[in-house]
Order: structure tokens, then sequence, then C-alpha cells
């Protein structure tokens, strides 16, 4: 019968004990090289904080001035009510930490991405969507933020984040998110 290392040590460490531990040694080994090899793998974990949505596990642990610290630690998406236009409450908080972020970055240019949920018709909906990324981009203007930085576009009902057929799933479709080009240079 072959053995593999970890069975070779296992074994290897039973026969040098004592008789009078038993199998209470080769029990240690083996949790300590359990303990190990769980340690070694935590190791290779993949950092969720990079998902859709923003915060996992390495939330707020992103590079100060970087794409994903927008993201993560500002917020890159501000929600409508159906069918306006109007920034909520919660809206201008998040665009305020958006115009002090950027106002501290100003090597970075965006586009404002202006979404709508998927009633209405085609038309309408990209005309909707390109008003709310307007009401971002103006909003955005007061606080500061240079207009040659920001760039609009709408897509709509054509790009939903989640599809289903009721409010709560329609609220997430209306949106307008910031995404960063890079450098103003």
């Amino acid at each position: 019968m072959s053995l593999t290392g970890f069975d070779q040590a296992a074994a290897s460490a039973g026969r040098t004990g004592s008789r009078a531990m038993g199998g209470g040694r080769r029990r240690s080994v083996a949790l300590a090289f359990a303990v190990l090899a769980a340690l070694a793998m935590a190791g290779c974990a993949k950092d969720s904080s990079n998902v859709a949505g923003g915060a996992g596990f390495g939330a707020g642990s992103a590079t100060p001035g970087s794409a994903q610290d927008f993201v993560v630690n500002v917020g890159d998406r501000v929600f409508f009510e159906s069918d306006q236009t109007d920034l909520t409450p919660q809206a201008v908080a998040t665009l305020d930490k958006q115009a002090a972020w950027l106002s501290r970055y100003p090597r970075y240019t965006f586009l404002i991405e202006g979404h709508a949920d998927e009633r209405g018709t085609r038309e309408y909906n990209f005309s909707l969507g390109a008003r709310r990324a307007q009401a971002v981009r103006d909003y955005l203007a007061t606080r500061g933020i240079s207009a040659s930085r920001m760039r609009t576009i709408s897509y709509g009902k054509e790009r939903p984040v989640a599809v289903c057929n009721d409010i709560s799933c329609w609220s997430q479709n209306r949106r307008a998110v910031t995404v960063l080009d890079g450098s103003a240079s």
C-alpha cells in the first residue's frame, strides 16, 4: 500500500510517539497539517470586493484614488423613482461623495450612463435615460466638477442589471452610473 506524504508524516509521527499517548499524537499532527493546509488555501482565496454590487470581504481596502476605491467607498450609482429624473435625497448624498472624490482626483474623466426599467417604449426609455444622466451631470457641475471631464450616454432599458417582472427588480434598473474613464490629460 502506498502512502501520500501527508499519510507518511502522520504514520511516522504516530510511530515515534510514546505508547502512553496512543493515537493522540497522531491526531495532533494530523490536525496541525489540516490547519496548515487551510491557512495555505486561505492565501489563495479570491478577493470578492470587485464583484458586482461592490462590498465583499475586501470592502474599504481599495487603493485610495483607484477606480475600485470609487466604486467600493464612494458609490458609482444613484437610483430614481419610476418615470422620474429628480434626484432623491439618497442620490444627492451619493453624488456629494462622488463630487468630493472627483475633486480630490482630478485626473479622471468619466461617463455618466443613464438607464431605465423595462416598462415603456424603447424610444421613451432612451430619452428618460438621457435625462437621468443629464440630471447627474448638472448636479456634479454645481459641485464644481468641470463639464469637460464628463460625458453622458443613455442605454434606456437595453442594459438591465436585474431581469424580472416586479417593482423591486425594476427599481434596480432605474439608475445613473458614473464610470471612470481614466486620465483627463
